[in-house]
Protein backbone atom coordinates (compact mmCIF):
# COMPACT_ATOMS: atom_id res chain seq x y z
CA UNK A 1 0.00 0.00 0.00
CA UNK A 2 1.06 3.28 -1.01
CA UNK A 3 1.97 5.84 2.31
CA UNK A 4 0.39 9.16 1.21
CA UNK A 5 2.46 10.61 4.71
CA UNK A 6 5.66 9.77 6.05
CA UNK A 7 7.47 11.65 8.94
CA UNK A 8 10.59 13.71 7.72
CA UNK A 9 13.28 14.04 10.54
CA UNK A 10 15.86 16.84 9.97
CA UNK A 11 19.36 16.46 10.61
CA UNK A 12 22.51 18.66 9.97
CA UNK A 13 24.23 15.91 8.04
CA UNK A 14 23.79 13.10 10.47
CA UNK A 15 21.48 11.37 7.97
CA UNK A 16 23.17 8.88 6.70
CA UNK A 17 24.71 7.95 9.56
CA UNK A 18 21.01 7.59 10.97
CA UNK A 19 20.31 5.22 8.81
CA UNK A 20 22.91 3.03 9.25
CA UNK A 21 22.37 3.11 12.83
CA UNK A 22 18.93 2.11 12.74
CA UNK A 23 20.00 -0.52 10.25
CA UNK A 24 21.47 -2.00 12.97
CA UNK A 25 19.32 -1.81 15.50
CA UNK A 26 15.83 -2.99 13.62
CA UNK A 27 15.18 -6.40 12.40
CA UNK A 28 13.47 -5.01 9.21
CA UNK A 29 14.95 -1.96 7.59
CA UNK A 30 14.91 -1.21 3.52
CA UNK A 31 16.39 1.43 2.43
CA UNK A 32 14.55 2.93 -0.34
CA UNK A 33 16.78 5.46 -1.74
CA UNK A 34 19.99 7.29 -0.44
CA UNK A 35 21.81 10.72 -1.45
CA UNK A 36 23.22 13.39 -0.26
CA UNK A 37 20.57 15.29 0.87
CA UNK A 38 17.87 12.95 1.95
CA UNK A 39 17.58 9.08 2.46
CA UNK A 40 14.24 7.36 2.35
CA UNK A 41 14.03 4.14 4.50
CA UNK A 42 11.17 1.76 5.63
CA UNK A 43 11.39 0.18 9.18
CA UNK A 44 8.84 -2.69 9.39
CA UNK A 45 5.52 -1.12 7.80
CA UNK A 46 6.62 2.41 8.20
CA UNK A 47 8.67 4.96 5.73
CA UNK A 48 11.04 7.77 6.73
CA UNK A 49 12.65 10.40 5.34
CA UNK A 50 16.04 11.21 6.78
CA UNK A 51 16.13 14.81 5.45
CA UNK A 52 20.40 16.94 5.87
CA UNK A 53 18.88 20.15 5.96
CA UNK A 54 22.13 22.25 7.90
CA UNK A 55 21.92 23.38 11.80
CA UNK A 56 18.55 25.44 11.23
CA UNK A 57 16.07 22.76 13.05
CA UNK A 58 16.20 20.40 15.15
CA UNK A 59 14.61 17.13 16.21
CA UNK A 60 12.15 17.13 19.09
CA UNK A 61 9.85 15.08 21.06
CA UNK A 62 6.71 16.66 19.28
CA UNK A 63 6.92 14.30 17.19
CA UNK A 64 8.17 10.62 17.76
CA UNK A 65 8.29 6.90 16.16
CA UNK A 66 5.77 4.58 18.36
CA UNK A 67 7.31 0.77 17.84
CA UNK A 68 5.17 -2.38 18.78
CA UNK A 69 7.64 -5.17 19.90
CA UNK A 70 6.41 -8.55 19.25
CA UNK A 71 7.65 -10.13 22.92
CA UNK A 72 9.90 -8.79 26.24
CA UNK A 73 13.08 -9.65 24.50
CA UNK A 74 12.93 -7.56 21.49
CA UNK A 75 11.92 -4.31 23.73
CA UNK A 76 14.79 -5.32 25.99
CA UNK A 77 16.76 -5.37 23.11
CA UNK A 78 15.46 -2.13 20.79
CA UNK A 79 15.84 -0.45 24.06
CA UNK A 80 19.20 -1.12 24.96
CA UNK A 81 20.46 -0.69 21.46
CA UNK A 82 18.56 2.96 21.03
CA UNK A 83 19.78 4.34 24.61
CA UNK A 84 23.14 4.11 23.20
CA UNK A 85 24.12 7.60 23.21
CA UNK A 86 20.89 8.76 24.21
CA UNK A 87 18.48 9.97 26.67
CA UNK A 88 15.30 8.17 28.78
CA UNK A 89 12.24 10.06 28.80
CA UNK A 90 10.34 7.66 30.62
CA UNK A 91 12.11 4.68 32.08
CA UNK A 92 11.32 1.06 30.30
CA UNK A 93 8.86 -1.01 32.80
CA UNK A 94 5.66 -1.81 33.83
CA UNK A 95 2.62 0.67 33.24
CA UNK A 96 -0.89 0.53 33.76
CA UNK A 97 -1.79 0.77 30.04
CA UNK A 98 1.15 -1.57 29.17
CA UNK A 99 3.54 -4.41 30.26
CA UNK A 100 6.41 -2.67 29.03
CA UNK A 101 6.69 0.33 28.03
CA UNK A 102 9.61 3.22 27.63
CA UNK A 103 10.28 6.70 25.73
CA UNK A 104 13.81 7.65 24.73
CA UNK A 105 15.45 10.18 22.23
CA UNK A 106 17.99 8.15 20.72
CA UNK A 107 21.93 9.77 19.88
CA UNK A 108 20.75 11.25 17.06
CA UNK A 109 17.61 13.11 19.07
CA UNK A 110 15.27 11.01 17.24
CA UNK A 111 11.79 10.08 19.85
CA UNK A 112 11.03 6.47 20.17
CA UNK A 113 8.48 5.25 22.31
CA UNK A 114 8.78 1.22 22.57
CA UNK A 115 5.53 -0.83 23.77
CA UNK A 116 4.93 -4.18 24.76
CA UNK A 117 1.03 -4.33 23.76
CA UNK A 118 -1.93 -6.34 24.82
CA UNK A 119 -3.17 -7.06 21.79
CA UNK A 120 -2.07 -7.02 18.48
CA UNK A 121 -1.36 -3.66 17.01
CA UNK A 122 -2.78 -2.65 13.50
CA UNK A 123 0.75 -1.17 12.32
CA UNK A 124 4.13 -2.39 14.00
CA UNK A 125 5.73 1.83 13.77
CA UNK A 126 3.81 4.52 13.38
CA UNK A 127 4.42 8.21 14.06
CA UNK A 128 2.78 9.82 17.66
CA UNK A 129 1.90 13.40 17.91
CA UNK A 130 2.32 15.07 21.45
CA UNK A 131 -0.05 18.74 22.11
CA UNK A 132 2.13 20.86 23.89
CA UNK A 133 1.87 24.54 25.15
CA UNK A 134 -0.37 26.58 23.32
CA UNK A 135 -1.15 23.93 21.44
CA UNK A 136 -1.82 21.30 23.98
CA UNK A 137 -5.84 20.77 24.55
CA UNK A 138 -6.22 20.57 20.32
CA UNK A 139 -5.26 16.65 19.47
CA UNK A 140 -9.16 15.64 19.01
CA UNK A 141 -9.55 18.71 17.02
CA UNK A 142 -6.68 17.88 14.89
CA UNK A 143 -7.67 14.50 14.14
CA UNK A 144 -10.62 15.45 13.04
CA UNK A 145 -9.71 17.57 10.57
CA UNK A 146 -7.02 15.56 9.35
CA UNK A 147 -9.31 12.49 9.03
CA UNK A 148 -12.19 14.93 7.50
CA UNK A 149 -9.52 15.95 4.99
CA UNK A 150 -7.31 12.65 3.79
CA UNK A 151 -9.05 9.90 2.39
CA UNK A 152 -9.31 6.79 3.57
CA UNK A 153 -9.24 8.05 7.31
CA UNK A 154 -10.94 7.15 10.45
CA UNK A 155 -10.58 7.87 14.23
CA UNK A 156 -9.93 4.55 16.35
CA UNK A 157 -9.67 5.51 20.02
CA UNK A 158 -9.99 8.25 21.84
CA UNK A 159 -8.59 7.78 26.10
CA UNK A 160 -9.58 10.90 28.12
CA UNK A 161 -7.67 12.15 31.05
CA UNK A 162 -10.29 12.17 34.22
CA UNK A 163 -10.35 14.50 36.76
CA UNK A 164 -7.67 15.01 38.90
CA UNK A 165 -5.03 14.74 36.23
CA UNK A 166 -3.75 18.28 36.32
CA UNK A 167 -2.22 20.32 35.02
CA UNK A 168 -3.72 18.21 32.32
CA UNK A 169 -7.74 18.99 31.96
CA UNK A 170 -10.50 16.47 32.37
CA UNK A 171 -11.40 14.98 28.65
CA UNK A 172 -8.36 16.05 26.80
CA UNK A 173 -6.53 13.33 25.61
CA UNK A 174 -4.40 11.28 26.98
CA UNK A 175 -3.77 8.15 24.21
CA UNK A 176 -5.67 8.34 20.55
CA UNK A 177 -5.25 6.76 17.73
CA UNK A 178 -6.98 7.90 13.85
CA UNK A 179 -5.70 6.77 10.24
CA UNK A 180 -4.97 8.91 7.21
CA UNK A 181 -4.70 7.64 3.96
CA UNK A 182 -4.75 4.10 5.28
CA UNK A 183 -1.91 4.57 7.78
CA UNK A 184 -2.34 4.67 11.10
CA UNK A 185 -0.78 7.72 13.75
CA UNK A 186 -1.53 8.37 17.39
CA UNK A 187 -1.80 11.54 19.23
CA UNK A 188 -1.94 12.90 22.75
CA UNK A 189 -1.97 16.40 24.74
CA UNK A 190 0.38 16.92 27.58
CA UNK A 191 0.07 20.58 29.66
CA UNK A 192 3.04 19.02 31.49
CA UNK A 193 6.04 21.99 31.33
CA UNK A 194 7.67 20.92 28.45
CA UNK A 195 10.30 22.80 26.48
CA UNK A 196 8.80 22.02 23.11
CA UNK A 197 6.54 22.07 20.31
CA UNK A 198 6.05 21.62 16.74
CA UNK A 199 8.92 22.38 14.30
CA UNK A 200 10.27 22.13 11.39
CA UNK A 201 12.74 19.53 13.05
CA UNK A 202 10.40 16.98 12.04
CA UNK A 203 7.60 17.54 9.37
CA UNK A 204 5.25 15.03 7.20
CA UNK A 205 5.76 14.52 4.11
CA UNK A 206 2.56 14.74 1.56
CA UNK A 207 3.54 12.73 -2.06
CA UNK A 208 0.91 14.13 -3.95
CA UNK A 209 0.16 12.46 -8.21
CA UNK A 210 -1.06 15.66 -9.51
CA UNK A 211 -1.33 19.44 -9.49
CA UNK A 212 -4.67 19.57 -8.56
CA UNK A 213 -3.68 17.33 -5.37
CA UNK A 214 -0.84 20.31 -4.30
CA UNK A 215 -3.62 22.60 -4.89
CA UNK A 216 -6.07 21.01 -2.64
CA UNK A 217 -3.49 20.05 0.47
CA UNK A 218 -2.05 23.40 -0.06
CA UNK A 219 -5.26 25.07 0.12
CA UNK A 220 -6.83 23.01 3.16
CA UNK A 221 -3.46 22.55 5.06
CA UNK A 222 -2.23 25.95 4.59
CA UNK A 223 -5.92 27.56 5.88
CA UNK A 224 -5.44 29.26 9.12
CA UNK A 225 -1.28 28.56 9.22
CA UNK A 226 1.65 29.76 7.30
CA UNK A 227 2.92 29.39 3.71
CA UNK A 228 6.95 29.26 3.47
CA UNK A 229 9.24 28.32 0.72
CA UNK A 230 10.01 25.21 -1.37
CA UNK A 231 6.27 23.48 -0.60
CA UNK A 232 6.81 23.92 3.16
CA UNK A 233 3.77 25.12 5.71
CA UNK A 234 2.30 24.82 8.96
CA UNK A 235 -1.49 24.23 9.43
CA UNK A 236 -3.21 25.58 11.44
CA UNK A 237 -2.07 23.29 14.79
CA UNK A 238 1.31 24.46 13.85
CA UNK A 239 2.38 20.88 12.07
CA UNK A 240 5.23 21.57 9.29
CA UNK A 241 4.09 19.90 6.10
CA UNK A 242 6.10 19.46 2.90
CA UNK A 243 3.34 19.36 -0.19
CA UNK A 244 5.28 18.06 -3.11
CA UNK A 245 4.97 15.80 -6.44
CA UNK A 246 5.51 12.74 -6.48
CA UNK A 247 7.43 13.82 -10.09
CA UNK A 248 10.27 15.34 -8.33
CA UNK A 249 12.06 12.16 -7.06
CA UNK A 250 12.25 11.49 -11.08
CA UNK A 251 13.13 15.16 -11.66
CA UNK A 252 15.77 14.86 -9.12
CA UNK A 253 17.83 11.87 -10.11
CA UNK A 254 19.64 13.68 -12.73
CA UNK A 255 22.18 15.42 -11.57
CA UNK A 256 22.51 17.95 -14.33
CA UNK A 257 18.93 18.72 -14.58
CA UNK A 258 18.57 18.86 -10.57
CA UNK A 259 20.21 21.75 -10.46
CA UNK A 260 18.01 23.26 -13.01
CA UNK A 261 14.66 21.99 -10.87
CA UNK A 262 16.62 23.19 -7.34
CA UNK A 263 16.83 27.09 -8.73
CA UNK A 264 13.43 26.74 -9.74
CA UNK A 265 11.50 25.54 -6.98
CA UNK A 266 13.84 27.44 -4.70
CA UNK A 267 11.61 30.86 -4.83
CA UNK A 268 8.78 29.15 -4.97
CA UNK A 269 5.76 28.60 -1.63
CA UNK A 270 3.68 26.09 -3.32
CA UNK A 271 5.11 23.74 -6.18
CA UNK A 272 3.75 24.23 -9.85
CA UNK A 273 4.81 20.47 -11.51
CA UNK A 274 4.64 22.29 -14.66
CA UNK A 275 7.73 24.50 -14.10
CA UNK A 276 9.25 22.39 -12.47
CA UNK A 277 8.93 19.29 -15.70
CA UNK A 278 10.17 22.82 -18.01
CA UNK A 279 13.13 23.26 -16.03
Amino acid sequence: MKQLIQPCFWFDKQASEAAAFYRSVFPDVEVLSAGETVVNLKIADQRLMLLNGGPYFSVNPSISLFYHAADRPEIDRLWQALLVGGEVRMPLKEYPFAPRYGFLADQFGVNWQLILPRESPRQKLHPSLMFTQDRCGRAEEAIQFYTNLFPNSSVGFLSRYGAGAEPDKEGALNYSTFELGGQWFSAMDSAQRHPFTFTEGVSLFLECDTQDEIDFYWSRLGDGGSESQCGWLKDRFGLSWQVVPKILGELMADPERAQRVVKTFLPMKKLIIDELIRA
